[in-house]
């Protein structure tokens, strides 16, 4: 495009096409500068080349007015503009607020659509909430419209009406609109143009949609709007259809036999209307204005006390609502999660929620809310949808209860969050958790870690995460982490190879100061771990040197009960046991191979000796060595006399 607007933004692909007669195609498009996303709008001159030029020229000073209009108009339930219009040889263009599709796309009207048409328009189904919702939003559109800037739409319709990339729904389309001739006055006056059926479409409201009395008596005001929202009420559950088709080659006839049906209405005219909304809409419909209700009486009616609209307009006017009356809406969040369809909780609510992470004092509300989203999310939908906004949040120290959450949930972060992540953002926040002056923290993380640590990649888990436990055990003042470390490492000693346990887990427990039961209990119970464990194991030469005469110093501590004592005394006796069968086995083979050596050697008489020799019988080695020396004070059965010196 050649169009001003291209300076500024990049336009990406046709996504949908909304305003009068569906004219505009819509792009998804990107701030040049700021990467913010929008949507860009674009009328195709070309559309109009089978006009005469003096009717082009209506056509675009027509779309022109709506778009100004537009532009000078600020209220939430109006598409919001970003970039004015801006025209071009060929084009009009101007930038709104991301954008999903008009409501006529949703409906199924796929005019000026790209070919094939996008399967996210083709299968999108509006889910009860999202309509009842969006029905609201229109009747407060309204409301603002004709008792604030006491202004008639004009042309309300589902092509006017634009559902932006969270699903709210906007109004747009002003080029009909009419403003009120005396607007300080409490009658107001609206004047209304007479219809021209010779005009090009475009320069025309959508006639399906207009209140009888434009074209049957040029007559107009605010509840001509109502009646048009009363057909899209039926539009909306209809699949798309209007009360009445309209012949647009012979319109007058068309609203004459309109006037009869709508004046006999039959039941089976709005049967698929739900029940509480119908009589509603049948007042809506009504030939004469002065029975329809208004919008600011539409937005009180029982059909929207839906608890899922109401905590979607609860959202929407979040901004008005202080701290207090925030938490207590988030606390109440999760209930009601599970209640509202997933595409309206991940792309209305989600957003909404994580836009409060700039708020610290909101994070502890908001944040158990949208890590429950994060549950229902695939891992991809997490990842670009939520993870985003999570981690500047892994980085919050302050308040406390942040890291808490996070910590209750770190089997979710740790499966869904990609390696690097977890690495980078999720991991350091463990460590700190570890590393934090608030012993209750210290404590949850220890107790916690043992349910995730076979998510952990290894190298992070023997050369970071192990190194912190310890570090909090030697360092700590607190008897509660002391023994919550020992007995965090007990867990995890099975994620842990043998030698890295020998080498660095069991002399660690050597360097434990304290004497506490509790501490020595758990000492006790990481050696007992790691003795029978099947993968890991304590080598008997360790046993004997190192592991042993450490427990039996710690078995005879002054602290421990009878009960722990025996526990002590009952680890001991298995290693020594152990100990034993697996030297004796050791010793056996090896005399056994003594002994076929000799039987090999016994044709070499000279060798004879020297065995018989080393070879002393074993069970007799202890009276062998010591029998005649007189150790038990006896020699050959007789009183030891002291030996003499020898004198010179």
């Amino acid at each position: 495009m050649g169009n001003p607007v291209t300076r500024e933004f990049e336009v990406g692909r046709h996504i949908a096409s909304g305003g009068p007669g569906l004219c505009w195609r819509i792009y998804n498009g990107t701030k040049k500068s700021t990467k913010q996303e929008v949507a860009v709008f674009v009328f195709d001159k070309k559309m109009i080349d089978k006009f005469l030029k003096f009717e082009k020229d209506q056509i675009i000073d027509s779309l022109k007015r709506g778009v100004q209009q537009l532009t000078r108009l600020r209220h939430p339930r109006l598409l919001t503009v970003q970039h004015p219009l801006e025209e071009s040889r060929d084009c009009l263009a101007f930038c709104t607020e991301p954008v999903f599709a008009s409501l006529s796309n949703v409906l199924g009207q796929w005019d000026n659509l790209p070919s094939p048409v996008p399967n996210d328009i083709k299968e999108y189904k509006l889910y009860d909430v999202e309509t009842k919702y969006g029905l609201l939003q229109m009747s407060e559109g309204l409301s603002f419209l004709h008792s604030g800037v006491k202004m008639v739409h004009g042309n309300l319709c589902p092509e006017n009406i634009i559902l932006n990339k969270s699903g709210a729904w906007k109004i747009m389309g002003f080029d009909f609109s009419i403003s009120s001739n005396n607007p300080s006055d409490a009658e107001l006056k609206y004047t209304c143009k007479e219809w021209e059926p010779n005009l090009p479409p475009l320069c025309l409201p959508n006639p399906e949609y207009l209140a009888p009395e434009y074209i049957l008596s040029v007559s107009c005001d605010s509840a001509s709007d109502m009646y048009s929202l009363g057909v899209i009420m039926h539009a909306v559950f209809n699949e798309g259809k209007p009360v009445i088709q309209v012949n647009k080659h012979d319109i007058f006839k068309s609203f004459s036999r309109q006037l009869d049906q709508l004046s006999s209405m039959s039941p089976t005219m709005l049967s698929k209307i739900p029940e509480e909304a119908r009589e509603h809409v049948k007042m809506l419909l009504s030939v004469s204005p002065t029975v329809r209700p208004d919008a600011d009486q539409m937005t009180k009616i029982p059909f929207f006390d839906d608890v899922g609209a109401m905590t979607l307009q609860y959202f929407d006017t979040l901004f008005q609502r202080d701290n207090l009356q925030k938490s207590q809406f988030y606390k109440g969040l999760p209930k009601m999660l599970p209640k509202l369809p997933k595409r309206v909780v991940v792309y209305r609510i989600l957003p909404a929620l994580t836009s409060e992470f700039v708020n610290p004092d909101m994070v502890p509300f908001v944040l158990p809310n949208v890590l429950l989203i994060a549950e229902e999310c695939t891992k991809e939908e997490y990842v670009r949808l939520i993870l985003p906004d999570l981690t500047p949040v892994f980085k919050q120290q302050e308040p406390l209860q942040i890291l808490l959450i996070f910590l209750q949930k770190m089997d979710l972060l740790l499966t869904k969050t990609p390696p690097d992540d977890i690495k980078n953002s999720v991991l350091p926040m463990v460590y700190r958790a570890l590393e934090a002056s608030s012993v209750q923290i210290q404590e949850l993380c220890l107790n916690i870690i043992p349910t995730f640590a076979n998510l952990i990649d290894y190298p992070s888990m023997k050369n970071a995460l192990i190194p912190r436990i310890k570090s909090a055990c030697l360092q700590t003042s607190s008897l509660a982490v002391r023994v919550n470390s020992l007995v965090c490492l007990g867990k995890i000693l099975e994620y842990l190879d043998k030698w890295f346990v020998i080498d660095e887990i069991l002399p660690f427990l050597q360097q434990i100061p304290s004497r506490e039961p509790a501490v020595l209990m758990g000492i006790l119970g990481i050696y007992k771990c790691t003795f029978t464990h099947k993968k890991l194991g304590i080598p008997k030469e360790h046993l004997a040197t190192k592991s042993l005469p450490h427990l039996v110093s710690l078995s005879i501590d002054n602290n421990l009960n009878l009960n722990q004592f025996n526990s002590f005394i009952a680890v001991i006796r298995d290693m020594l046991n152990r100990m034993e069968a697996e030297h004796k086995t050791k010793l056996e083979q090896l005399h056994i191979m003594q002994e076929q050596q000799r039987s090999l050697n016994i044709t070499n008489p000279g060798n004879s000796a020297e065995d018989i020799k080393s070879s002393p019988n074993s069970g007799n080695q202890i009276d062998d060595i010591f029998g005649s020396t007189g150790v038990n004070g006896k020699e050959n059965g007789s009183a030891a006399t002291p030996s003499q010196p020898n004198r010179v």
